[in-house]
């Protein structure tokens, strides 16, 4: 390989870096799902009293409020475990790390900051104009 060439992909060993830090992101994003779903069904458990004082109302929209939060918060963590599922496919396949924009490599400090990115920052400021 000429010294001046761009080079192309990542080596094994630059993937396997990679792949550890989405398996950690991984394996935290699953613990945090998991936690919000106990947290979520405790409070459908403890929702059986059906009394209705004004302070049992403002504790139900409240509760409301609270578990509507946490389901968008469990959304949010299943979406960024899809987005790293699909990471790992693309350092199986060879793809992992090219920028779907602009064909280059993404830099490893972006990757490390962002393992489940497919775009670099140029091209990523090329979206937000």
């Amino acid at each position: 390989m000429n010294t001046n060439e761009e080079k192309q992909r990542y080596s094994r060993e630059e993937l396997a870096e990679f792949e550890s830090i989405i398996e950690e992101k991984l394996t935290n994003a699953r613990k945090e799902v998991t936690f919000i779903k106990e947290t979520l069904s405790r409070r459908n458990d403890s929702g059986t009293d059906n009394t209705a004082s004004p302070t049992k109302v403002l504790e139900d929209g409240a509760d409301t409020a609270e578990k509507e939060s946490l389901n968008q918060l469990a959304s949010r963590q299943m979406k960024f475990i899809q987005q790293l599922e699909n990471a790992l496919i693309r350092i199986k396949n060879g793809t992992y790390g090219v920028c779907i924009v602009t064909g280059k490599l993404i830099p490893k400090e972006r990757l490390r900051a962002v393992p489940h990115t497919q775009h670099s920052i140029e091209a990523k400021l090329q979206r937000n104009d």
